[in-house]
C-alpha cells in the first residue's frame, strides 16, 4: 500500500486526521465487523483522542462526499468510527496479524509525512508574514522619507526670493 493511497483515506474531522474504520479495516485485511469487535473487546485502549464515533451529521456530509467522489454505494445502518493515527497504532497492536503490522507502519509513516506538510506550510506562512511586516515597515520608512524631502522642497521653495529677470523702469 502506497503512501499516496492511504493519503487518500485520511479525511479531517473536529480538526483531527482521521481514517473510516471501513478503510482502515480494509488495510489491514479484516471485515470492519471483525475491526470493531476487537475495538469493542479493547474499549479501554481507545481514548476520545484515539477514536471516536462519527455524528450523524458528519456522517451524512461524509456520505455525501464518498458518493461524489468514490460511488460508494453499500452505507451500514451504524455510524462509523474514526481512528486517528494514535488509534491506528492501538489497532495494530491489538490485531495481530503480519499484514496489521505491515500496514500500521506504512499508515503511521503517512500521518509523520501529513504532519511534516503541515508544519512545513505553517514554516512558509510564518516566513511570509515576516516579509510582510518588514516590507510594510520599510514602506513606512520611505513613506515618511519622502513627506519629509517634499516638506523640506517646499520649505525652500517659499524662502527662495524671486527676483524678475528683464529691464527694471
Amino acid at each position: 500500500m502506497e503512501l499516496i493511497h492511504v493519503e487518500q483515506k485520511i479525511r479531517v474531522f473536529r480538526n483531527l486526521h482521521v481514517i473510516l474504520d471501513s478503510d482502515l479495516a480494509a488495510f489491514f485485511g479484516v471485515t470492519t465487523k471483525a475491526l470493531n469487535q476487537a475495538v469493542k473487546r479493547n474499549f479501554e485502549r481507545f481514548p476520545e483522542e484515539f477514536m471516536f464515533e462519527l455524528s450523524k451529521r458528519e456522517w451524512d456530509f461524509l456520505r455525501s462526499q464518498l458518493v461524489t467522489l468514490e460511488g460508494r454505494g453499500n452505507f451500514t445502518k451504524y455510524l462509523p468510527k474514526v481512528f486517528t493515527d494514535y488509534g491506528v497504532v492501538m489497532v495494530s497492536s491489538i490485531l495481530k496479524s503480519r499484514e496489521a503490522i505491515e500496514m500500521n507502519i506504512n499508515i503511521v509513516k503517512t500521518f509523520i509525512h501529513l504532519r511534516s506538510k503541515a508544519i512545513t506550510l505553517k514554516n512558509i506562512e510564518t516566513t511570509i508574514s515576516d516579509m510582510e511586516i518588514k516590507t510594510n515597515s520599510r514602506l513606512l520608512d520611505i513613506e515618511y522619507l519622502l513627506d519629509y524631502l517634499i516638506s523640506e522642497k517646499n520649505h525652500l521653495d517659499s524662502q527662495m526670493v524671486r527676483t524678475k529677470i528683464g529691464f527694471n523702469k
